[in-house]
């Protein structure tokens, strides 16, 4: 008997509201993946038709917020007869250890996926220790 794979979409889930919001927009988490290598680490976001004008990102003391508030434009002429996306804008905020060089971040956004260079300190790199005989 052969088995079915059922795919489960999920939504991405709504940021908490902790301020009053001025835009009357959902806003939304996005999804992201955080890569380490010897000299960085990498936060890949998705940030679905966001791009540098529409996207804002800031830090203050040791946390960092990424903000998107993308247009959304819908064909002219055509009216609406399903829809399974949801607008809003998006918004996420990572707490930063003092392990990262604030003053070298660095941000890339190209075809909504936002990319986020955080280099480490260097106290934080990796270092290799040089042993001696004696």
């Amino acid at each position: 008997m052969a088995t079915k794979t059922i795919e489960v979409k999920q939504e991405a889930p709504l940021a908490e509201e902790k301020t009053e919001r001025i835009r009357d927009r959902r806003v939304y988490v996005p999804r992201a993946d955080i890569y380490e290598t010897k000299d960085d680490l990498v936060v890949v976001m998705d940030v679905p038709g966001a791009d540098e004008k529409s996207m804002d990102i800031v830090l203050e003391k040791s946390v960092l917020t990424i903000r998107a508030f993308p247009k959304y434009e819908r064909p002219e002429k055509l009216s609406l007869a399903y829809a399974e996306y949801g607008e809003g804008d998006f918004e996420r905020s990572f707490a930063l250890s003092e392990e990262i060089d604030r003053e070298h971040i660095e941000a890339t956004v190209k075809n909504g996926v936002l990319h986020l260079r955080l280099p480490k300190a260097g106290a934080a790199k990796p270092q290799k220790i040089a042993i001696k005989a004696g």
